[in-house]
């Protein structure tokens, strides 16, 4: 009887705790990353960014509208293919997503845009840095990261005021991201009295450079600027050290990893490349920005690649925005994502009425010993 008994408690027990688990609000985030193909190493980056974001408001128990919220990572792999990107964000879409962190490419991020707009999702890139992201005219397009009219307008008017570049070329990939950000470096080096001696076009899956490279080295280039993810930067550089090409070489954020020097095989010279990255803290926020990579690295054994802590603000400032509006709702946060002020590790992220970050910043790097150093951070 004792034992019927217990059995019963133990049954209503778990009934129990299992209505009460039922009651919670589960609220869906999307992630979609290239985490296949060349450049799987910052999709897999931003991916963990996200994880760490959703355990740990999983773990302070999270209340929206007066439930405690339960956050689930819905990650999807774009392989940085714009027709493999529409078709996660699809997925995403009839899987009733409540919000979407992603794409990291402006390649997969355009297109995809237009899916969760028509849907109603909001979605906040924390890397895709091409303007036509946010000039679409859709309101649930967001993005905290400086735009390459700033990124590429910066480093052009630096390749010539501090650099001191008298002959530059300029390569890009083709890509969305690639040729705009090239697009803006060579207008920021004009605009700065520079001139641009060649400009030249591979791919994002080019390994060969020797046509362009050959082409290029005739016309004696101090500065090199390539436009593209590191990937392909890295045996580029190796193929300007075997054709006797001694230039600086410069490009934007998808340059600016901690796996170039890897990927450069050693060809790399001490203070050879300058990059900049979307984004930046100065002061007592460099503080912050410490500490996560430092919680970042002890909880995953890596090193943060480039773009792990703005993808950990984007979904902590998209759950800011659902507890202020007291909904997990697209149409009912949305209004308060687009009002919102959010303190986070990179700084203080509000968005203008288009989407884009205000008064966003930049920093500009170097290498020296296989490091990763910062020169400077601008806005």
């Amino acid at each position: 009887m004792q034992v019927k008994f217990n059995l019963i408690a133990v049954a209503a027990a778990t009934l129990l705790a299992g209505s009460a688990y039922a009651q919670d609000l589960v609220v869906k985030i999307g992630h979609v990353a290239p985490t296949s193909g060349s450049i799987a190493h910052l999709g897999k980056d931003n991916e963990l960014g996200a994880r760490m974001a959703i355990e740990e408001l999983n773990a302070k128990g999270v209340t929206i509208g007066g439930k405690k919220a339960r956050f689930e990572l819905l990650a999807e792999d774009d392989a940085a293919d714009p027709k493999q990107g529409t078709a996660a964000a699809q997925k995403l879409v009839d899987s009733k997503v409540n919000g979407v962190i992603g794409h990291l490419n402006s390649g997969t991020t355009i297109p995809a845009s237009k899916i969760y707009s028509d849907a109603g999702i909001p979605q906040i890139s924390p890397s895709a840095t091409n303007p036509r992201y946010t000039r679409q005219g859709y309101k649930t397009a967001f993005r905290v990261v400086a735009d390459d009219v700033h990124l590429g307008g910066t480093l052009g008017k630096y390749a010539v005021t501090q650099v001191k570049g008298k002959s530059i070329a300029v390569i890009d990939d083709r890509t969305a991201y690639g040729q705009g950000v090239a697009d803006e470096f060579e207008k920021g080096v004009k605009g700065a009295g520079g001139k641009i001696i060649g400009r030249e076009f591979t791919s994002d899956k080019a390994t060969d450079f020797t046509a362009i490279l050959t082409s290029l080295k005739a016309k004696k280039p101090d500065v090199v600027f390539f436009g593209g993810m590191d990937a392909v930067a890295g045996p580029m550089m190796r193929q300007m050290k075997q054709l006797g090409i001694d230039a600086k070489f410069m490009g934007g954020d998808g340059i600016c990893t901690g796996e170039l020097p890897k990927l450069a095989a050693g060809t790399m010279a001490d203070g050879q490349v300058v990059c900049a990255e979307a984004g930046g803290v100065e002061g007592e926020a460099k503080k912050s920005m410490e500490a996560f990579y430092a919680a970042f690295k002890k909880k995953n054994n890596i090193d943060v690649q480039v773009y792990a802590p703005y993808v950990y603000d984007a979904v902590n400032v998209m759950v800011a925005a659902m507890v202020k509006a007291g909904s997990a709702e697209p149409a009912k946060y949305l209004p308060e994502l687009q009002k919102i002020t959010h303190k986070g590790v990179t700084g203080t992220i509000s968005f203008d009425n288009k989407g884009d970050i205000k008064n966003g910043a930049l920093t500009l790097y170097t290498y020296k010993g296989g490091k990763r150093e910062q020169i400077a951070v601008v806005r």
